[in-house]
């Protein structure tokens, strides 16, 4: 079924009534060529390009709850391609021009909203920083523009210009930033994996990866044991525990990050607003809920929530920038469990073991990343090299120190970056 307005008024106007599944709900099969363990953006998105790039169906993406419950659905629904480092900056570029694409690609509304994001800078030494970050993402061949104080203004009218404290002395620009739907991004990707013939299989948890002779043969599931020539891991804050399955110790902390949203209010917040004094990021999304979010609450966990001083922490950011929101009420918050890498930067990479591979590392960067991630993670478990666009993405940078790609120049603590 292909979605049109012209589908979406006859459905409007006869009671909805001929709608069908977005997607089949198989029983897994014995043995499948993939196995992709984790039914969220990344994992999701790898099989769709496994299966459209490179032909191959017998895929099957093992999910343990239901498909985008996950990271995918937990965030801040952010999507930039503002990096600075080489090795992060082309990635990104190349993930923004599959959002660009993306509706078109899959026949859905995403939701996808280039309303331009704006890194606010408070110091002349920020300003030197981002006027190089800038200067970086024009020569990748991204678009971003340095604006003065006048030129803040002009654009977000609403923000605290008088704070002596945090002054407002201008901010990057970056149009081609925004947002997306999150939950939709999930849907889109599972029904057109599914339409490609990937069996998508909830509530199916893997217990066990088995090896033979140093290769992968298959995993062990709560609904039996499935046979597969090759296995990507793609389970976003869960990296560490189902690597273990495989005997491996990854460099990877997970760590919860908060998101918040408002009750529904008239439009105010036209752009993705970024305050760099207090790691404090909001927008306002269709529905005109306030989406913001914050710092890590630094200590590892696997909770899928936060706890209450980085509750406060975050909201008194969000007023030293924007003393308007104060009477806006917060509807709820989440947590999403981030896997957290020594220098800031994902994993993409072969394991020691043939035909296992390893996706993980995302930190803050995971939904803007879901497509590039899935295109490359595809490219790499279909023909065994990696993407041009992901060549830096090694998991032995780690051991030998080379290639490291601290974007945020914190150093090798976890739940800096």
């Amino acid at each position: 079924m292909r979605f049109s307005g012209l589908k979406i008024l006859k459905e409007g106007l006869t009671g909805n009534r001929g709608w069908t599944p977005h997607w089949r709900d198989p029983d897994p099969k014995a043995e499948y060529d993939i196995i992709v363990i984790g039914g969220g953006g990344h994992g999701l998105s790898t099989a769709y390009y496994l299966a459209r790039d490179h032909g191959l169906t017998n895929i099957a993406v093992l999910e343990k709850g239901y498909i985008g419950g996950g990271n995918v659905g937990r965030n801040t629904t952010i999507v930039r391609a503002n990096y600075f480092l080489p090795g992060n900056s082309e990635f990104y570029s190349h993930s923004l021009k599959l959002w660009e694409g993306l509706e078109e690609d899959l026949n859905y509304n995403v939701m996808h909203s280039q309303r331009g994001l704006i890194n606010l800078f408070h110091s002349d030494g920020q300003r030197d920083a981002f006027a190089r970050r800038g200067n970086a993402m024009i020569n990748q061949g991204d678009d971003a523009i340095l604006l003065d104080r006048d030129g803040v203004r002009a654009h977000l009218p609403y923000l605290d210009f008088e704070n002596a404290r945090f002054p407002i002395y201008g901010g990057l620009y970056h149009p081609r930033g925004g947002t997306a739907r999150h939950d939709a991004v999930a849907w889109g990707y599972a029904r057109a994996a599914d339409r490609r013939g990937v069996d998508l299989i909830q509530n199916c948890e893997v217990t066990g990866i088995d090896i033979e002779n140093g290769k992968v043969t298959g995993v062990r599931t709560t609904r039996g044991a499935i046979r597969a020539r090759k296995v990507g891991i793609v389970v976003a804050g869960r990296s560490g525990q189902v690597a273990a399955m495989a005997g491996m110790r990854l460099p990877i902390e997970s760590h919860v990050l908060q998101a918040f949203v408002t009750e529904g209010l008239k439009p105010v917040i036209d752009h993705v607003v970024s305050f760099g004094m207090g790691h404090f990021y909001i927008s306002q999304s269709d529905k005109g809920g306030l989406v913001f979010g914050g710092d890590l609450d630094f200590y590892a966990s696997y909770a899928a929530r936060g706890n209450l001083p980085m509750v406060e922490h975050v909201m008194e950011a969000g007023m030293t920038l924007m003393p308007m929101i104060g009477k806006a009420k917060v509807l709820r918050s989440w947590g999403g469990i981030m896997d957290m890498t020594p220098d800031g930067s994902p994993i993409i990479d072969k394991t020691d073991v043939a035909g296992l591979y390893l996706n993980c590392g995302w930190c803050y960067g995971g939904f803007k990343a879901v497509p590039g991630s899935g295109n490359c993670f595809a490219h790499l478990m279909a023909t065994d090299r990696c993407h041009g666009a992901a060549t830096g993405f090694r998991l032995d940078r780690f051991r030998t120190g080379r290639g490291l790609m601290d974007e945020e120049g914190t150093g090798s603590q976890h739940n800096l970056h």
